[in-house]
């Protein structure tokens, strides 16, 4: 049975459009969530009232803002206050998720530091560590390990809500499908349901193996 003339150009521009953007956004949240987030919610942990102050700021306002509003935020009001501060529709998501998955990763992290028992902060403290070479060495590996399974977690939240970044018009998956189904209907073609249907095996494979990882690295890093 041949394949209809319409699925190739439509799955040749979802692939190396939207997925790649969806990717693309994805691996630039993730890394940039983790390097901010991790530096932030081990900051958080100095007995320092004004920094402890200004990093609990940070996570509660990208934390309870919706990603809607900070893509607006940053896509659309950012712009006003200076022509530097306009971005293309893929950075502005970029900026929003990792400003959203940083404060995630803050909190998270924040914890898992804190969860560490005091007798391995003394203990390297004896052995002549400071502050930074403690956590370096001695700290942070610890609580990485906890904070990895949580990190799988949120490469997951970031995928799925890279989509919200198609209302400013960035062709990741879910846009690039909605164009696709806007051309063919233009030509008098109605093939909605088997794109969008398309779309939804696409992020069930990409999303279900990391929850699984997820689960399975919390039950063996725990």
């Amino acid at each position: 049975m041949s394949t209809p003339d319409w699925v190739g150009p439509v799955a040749r521009y979802v692939l190396e459009v939207g997925l790649r953007n969806t990717l693309k956004l994805s691996a630039i949240a993730l890394v940039g969530s983790t390097l901010i987030g991790v530096t932030l919610g081990t900051l958080f942990t100095i007995r320092f009232l004004p920094t402890r102050a200004l990093i609990r700021l940070y996570i509660e306002i990208w934390r309870g803002l919706p990603i809607l509003v900070t893509i607006f935020i940053v896509y659309f009001a950012l712009p006003a206050v200076s022509s530097a501060l306009r971005f293309d529709a893929i950075t502005a998501g970029a900026i929003a998720l990792i400003l959203w998955g940083s404060a995630q990763v803050a909190e998270t992290t924040r914890g898992a530091v804190q969860s560490i028992p005091r007798e391995q902060h003394e203990a390297a403290s004896a052995l002549g560590f400071g502050w930074v070479g403690r956590h370096a060495f001695v700290i942070m590996p610890q609580a990485l390990r906890r904070l990895l399974p949580p990190l799988v977690g949120l490469l997951v939240n970031i995928i799925q809500n890279t989509t919200i970044v198609q209302i400013i018009g960035a062709p990741e998956l879910l846009e690039s499908a909605e164009r696709q189904v806007e051309r063919l209907t233009f030509e008098g073609q109605q093939h909605a349901i088997e794109i969008y249907g398309a779309i939804m095996v696409i992020f069930f494979c990409i999303s279900f193996p990391l929850t699984r990882l997820s689960a399975y690295l919390e039950r063996r890093l725990a």
